[in-house]
Order: C-alpha cells, then structure tokens, then sequence
C-alpha cells in the first residue's frame, strides 16, 4: 500500500478525483443538468462537498495509523485545500444565486440567520488552516503552535454539520444529518480513544521486578 501510495503518479490521481464533483456540476450547469433550480442545486451541493472533504480530512490519521499506511499523510493537505476549495463555491455560488452580490443584504443575512452564521463561522475559522497549508508557514508558526490551530478542523467539522443540520431541519430532512454525524462522531470518538489509550499509565520494568521479587520473598518466608 504504501509503495503505491509513494508512486510519483499518486498525487496527480488524487488531485483529479478531487476535482470530479466540480467537474460534474460544471457540465450540469452548462447543460442544464441540474433539475429544475439549478442555483439552489449548485449552493446545496458544494455545501455537500466541503463537508465531505472534511470528513476525509478527519479520516486520513485513523486510516494511516490502522492500516499502517504512512504515505497517506502526504495527500492530507492537499484534501484540506480542496474543503476550503468547495467552502469557498459554496459560498460564492450563495452570494450570486441568492444574494446577486449585494454584501450589505449578505451582511444582514448572516448576522440575522443562524444556520448561515454557523456556515460562515466554519468557513472563517478554516480561512487561517488554508493559509497556513504550506512548509514556510509551519517553520514560522513552529510544530506545536501550528498543529494547535489545525485542530480547529475539529470545531470546524462541528459548525459544518450544525449547519448542515439547519438547513435540513427546514425540510424536515435529517437522514443524511444522521450519515453524516454518525460519521464524525466515530472519527472523533476514536481520536478520543486512541488519546486515553496513550495516556494510559503502563508498569515499569523495574515495578514489575520489584512486584516478582516481593512475592519470592514472601514464597521463601512462607516456607520457613
């Protein structure tokens, strides 16, 4: 898996797929491919996308350390590029189609809507994990402090599916909330998990030795 996952062809594969849902609603928009409102369909649909690229995101370290598979560390910025690349569609496709660019009435819509408050929060606070996707910005941030802000991704997953939620609760529609939340909960129950694991206090040797030594002493005691 990993001679694979290191082959030079790798990444430009992963990058492709990446790029197919935009690919798709591209072709849709253009063939009038996307039902009867297509706007509404392209808002609801990157909306989608971003969520699903940061459950991937979150992903990639269950995998990596359950298969053993390290090389998929190399293709987790490059997935955390493409959720911000969807939030941003997302959000230019709802400030054209619903709003026509108007930022005073976006202004007043987020600030008076909650589930589209929620929804730009997430795209701020992914904003500085975006920017700082890159080696320069982890050798002027430092490992700690940087790894510290890209656990923002953990929040952000939230908000996206609080937001997700919302929008759904208009229609009544919460099945896919449950796919969705199902999934974040276990790829953050099992970082929660995998957290304790390693946190737990193991015996030393020399307290394991001291315990076999005590009991011999008491066998030699007993038999006098």
């Amino acid at each position: 898996m990993n001679k694979l996952l290191m082959h030079p062809a790798a990444k430009p594969v992963v990058f492709l797929l990446c790029l197919l849902p935009f690919a798709w609603l591209t072709y849709g928009a253009f063939t009038d491919g996307l039902g009867a409102n297509p706007a509404e369909f392209l808002i609801r649909a990157t909306g989608d996308w971003t969520l699903r690229f940061i459950c991937i995101v979150l992903a990639v370290t269950p995998l990596r350390v359950i298969t053993k598979a390290n090389a998929l560390a190399r293709f987790r910025r490059m997935l955390g590029l493409f959720a911000y690349f969807y939030v941003v569609v997302h959000l230019l496709c709802y400030s054209w189609f619903d709003m026509g660019f108007e930022w005073a009435d976006i202004a007043k819509d987020i600030a008076k809507r909650p589930f589209i408050l929620v929804g730009f929060s997430a795209f701020v606070l992914l904003t500085p994990l975006a920017a700082t996707s890159f080696n320069r910005a982890i050798k002027a941030l430092g490992a700690k402090r940087w790894q510290m802000l890209h656990k923002l991704v953990y929040l952000i997953a939230g908000l996206g599916l609080l937001h997700f939620f919302w929008m759904r609760a208009g229609k009544n529609n919460f099945a896919e909330v449950f796919v969705y939340a199902a999934i974040i909960a276990v790829l953050l129950g099992w970082r929660v998990w995998n957290y304790a694991t390693k946190r737990k206090p193991k015996p030393s040797a020399g307290a394991r030795g001291g315990s076999s030594g005590n009991e011999k002493s008491l066998g030699r005691s007993s038999a006098g």
